[in-house]
């Protein structure tokens, strides 16, 4: 809910931005028809809807046209995998399409599973301490929050770098200006009326051309090496008596006061960026589309085969002896190893020839990234929602709306990227048995 009133306020200020001072730089904006998304007119905006053919590229279109590579997000050596967790979910909604994280001493991790065979999920605290009496839908809250992270990622470029020099040094060749937050009176204020941190291009002040803005860790900030590299020490004003912020939410709002500075850092991407992008998530999209029920049981049965076979092999390193059933199952191993490839490959070719149309002249974009209400379908569970159907009666992200039983099977995703898988000698076949 938050991100998306952020998504709003930033909408609003870029298009107010774009009305005012004109269209932004060519080689970070240009449509293949053209046209900027921004610069269009309220009454051309195209809005999610289930019968939208082609719904799901047109969303990500607009997610590439939205991505930025002039500014970047640096994390530098955070110990907490919720905070880290949070902030690659804030990068990919806010447009960063690259994150640069300086890896921690140690990472406390904050759900952690047992070693019994039941592998019961446990909540930890930021100290590595088991939290007691914690409730079962607190224990689903946040491994659900992992897994929004884990998706996340798949829409992100995630750099990684051993130590702190080797991070500055690389953005230095890439040629990024650094900024690190830092709570200390040196550092200047993140304000529009504060002229330092601007340069003038023509009538229209700009923040730097490339930008990377650094965070610590959540007990003191970034290290003394990393302020001491920094171009400017920069401070988020608060008007409260706490002086700092969660470092997931001090992220997304850092991150989001700089695009109201400039405006002009969103969606700033090249075209052959943006093509890269294509080439990686459009396939991805078509994949998940593409298996039926059957294939999806089946690669999780053979995952599952495979994961508890290597894990035979590896006791069986460590000195065990194992039984009858056990050395099976390790014999198997090659064998489910090629069936899962065989599939992986099958998928992986049918994906391609889905979307190879759409990465090479691309659907249109949405204009808007807000889900029509048939796809707001909350992710609480089932037992959740049977303890607040009363309170959450009526709300759109507690309706369940089959899509494909109201519209038909034929306006579907996995229609859309099934019809374009087929070669054309399956699609005479399937004629000729229809006849």
């Amino acid at each position: 809910g938050s991100l998306t009133a952020l998504m709003s306020v930033w909408l609003y200020n870029h298009y107010n931005s774009i009305k005012n001072n004109g269209s932004r730089r060519d080689d970070y904006c240009r449509h293949d028809d053209e046209t900027t998304l921004e610069s269009k007119n309220s009454s051309d905006m195209v809005m999610d809807h289930s019968m939208l053919d082609g719904r799901i590229l047109r969303k990500a279109e607009a997610a590439i046209q939205g991505r930025t590579s002039r500014l970047v997000i640096v994390v530098e050596r955070c110990t907490n995998d919720y905070n880290y967790s949070a902030i690659l979910r804030s990068a990919e909604a806010l447009g960063v399409q690259n994150v640069y994280i300086i890896a921690p001493q140690g990472m406390t991790k904050t759900l952690v599973t047992d070693n019994s065979e039941e592998e019961e999920l446990h909540l930890m605290s930021s100290t590595g301490q088991k939290v007691q009496g914690v409730q079962k839908e607190e224990i689903e809250d946040r491994a659900k929050h992992h897994l929004f992270a884990q998706r996340a990622t798949q829409w992100l470029t995630v750099h990684e770098f051993e130590t702190t020099q080797e991070c500055v040094d690389c953005l230095r060749k890439q040629g990024y200006a650094l900024w690190v937050t830092d709570l200390s009176q040196l550092a200047v204020r993140l304000e529009s009326t504060n002229d330092d941190l601007f340069t003038h291009a023509g009538k229209q002040r700009q923040l730097p051309s490339k930008l990377a803005i650094v965070f610590g860790t959540e007990a003191v900030g970034c290290t003394a090496q990393m302020l001491e590299a920094a171009d400017k020490r920069v401070y988020l004003p608060l008007r409260g008596f706490a002086d700092s912020l969660n470092l997931s939410v001090a992220t997304a709002l850092v991150v989001h006061q700089i695009f109201i500075l400039d405006p002009t850092l969103m969606g700033a991407m090249s075209e052959e960026e943006r093509n890269e992008l294509r080439k990686h998530w459009f396939p991805k999209l078509a994949r998940s589309r593409l298996l039926t029920t059957g294939q999806k049981k089946e690669t999780q049965l053979l995952r599952r085969k495979i994961e508890n076979a290597m894990n035979i092999v590896q006791k069986e390193k460590n000195g065990q002896k194992l039984q009858s059933q056990q050395m099976e199952k390790r014999d198997k191993l090659p064998e489910w190893h090629n069936r899962l490839a065989e599939i992986e490959q099958d998928l992986d070719e049918k994906a391609l020839m889905s979307v190879q149309e759409f990465i090479d002249h691309p659907l249109s974009p949405i204009s808007d990234m807000r889900r029509a209400d048939e796809h707001r379908t909350s992710y609480v569970g089932k037992n959740t929602k049977k303890q607040y159907k009363e309170i959450w009666g009526g709300m759109a992200a507690t309706n369940y709306y089959n899509t494909t039983k109201l519209n038909g099977d034929k306006t579907s995703t996995s229609h859309f990227f099934r019809s374009r898988s087929q070669t054309p000698e399956v699609e005479n076949d399937k004629a000729i048995s229809q006849e």
